[in-house]
């Protein structure tokens, strides 16, 4: 048995996570042709390198198939109920930054905090028959921040591909979706809400509370949190 460390497995984000151990003396790297999945570690003995798409690193990590895995906290936070239960966020990597919002069409000119939202989707419901419409891939963290907000008479509606564009194509009212510059939301005519956000975001190391472990792996363990500063 060994360490298993999940990175994802393409794109900048593997990119910039190579980049981060090599800094802390550990070589991470790809082998084979880009539709392999195999990896080599240099630097530290008795660790395999598992390459896989930063969506599923949080459920292998709950699930202890690897001790450490690399994702998105956001990732983490939708994915995993009662996730500082499973996971154990080890350092944030300063990279993969995103912020997840909430967005209305910027015609809505008296929507700016929850509680203009709140109002809106009250007024919507009485003259439309249905509730407010918010476009997300994030139900599990947008509908905890709406509840804390007060907002009541809304629906959330699954998007899996580019959510911004749903309020122009009147599949939703309301968007609430990861964002780094603002230029989509600018693009598709949308703002983002006054409020704060609902959730900061950046790739972040993280261990497994579930996975077994070895007294080698523990020691294993020590020494990579040694060497990555962690």
């Amino acid at each position: 048995m060994s360490v298993k460390l999940g990175v994802p497995s393409k794109g900048r984000l593997m990119e910039k996570t190579f980049d981060w151990f090599a800094a802390r003396g550990i070589a991470l790297s790809r082998t084979g042709s880009d539709r392999e999945y195999a990896g080599s570690v240099e630097g530290i003995g008795n660790v395999d390198l598992v390459l896989l798409s930063a969506g599923e690193i949080p459920r292998e990590l709950a699930a202890g198939r690897i001790h450490l895995g690399v994702t998105g906290n956001d990732l983490i936070e939708e994915k995993l109920v009662q996730w500082d239960q499973q996971v154990k966020p080890l350092a944030g990597l300063g990279f993969g930054q995103a912020t997840l919002i909430v967005a209305v069409p910027e015609c809505w000119v008296d929507v700016d905090t929850l509680d203009d939202l709140d109002g809106a989707a009250a007024a919507f419901r009485a003259r439309h028959g249905f509730r407010m419409r918010i476009a997300t891939k994030y139900h599990r963290l947008v509908r905890d921040y709406l509840r804390r907000g007060g907002v009541a008479d809304y629906q959330l509606v699954d998007s899996q591909g580019a959510t911004e564009g749903t309020v122009k194509n009147l599949t939703a009212e309301a968007i609430a979706d990861i964002t780094s510059t603002g230029e989509t939301l600018r693009a598709n005519h949308l703002k983002i809400l006054s409020d704060p956000p609902v959730l900061e975001s950046q790739a972040t190391l993280f261990l497994s509370r579930r996975s077994e472990k070895s007294d080698a792996d523990r020691e294993t363990l020590r020494l990579l949190a040694h060497m990555l500063g962690v």
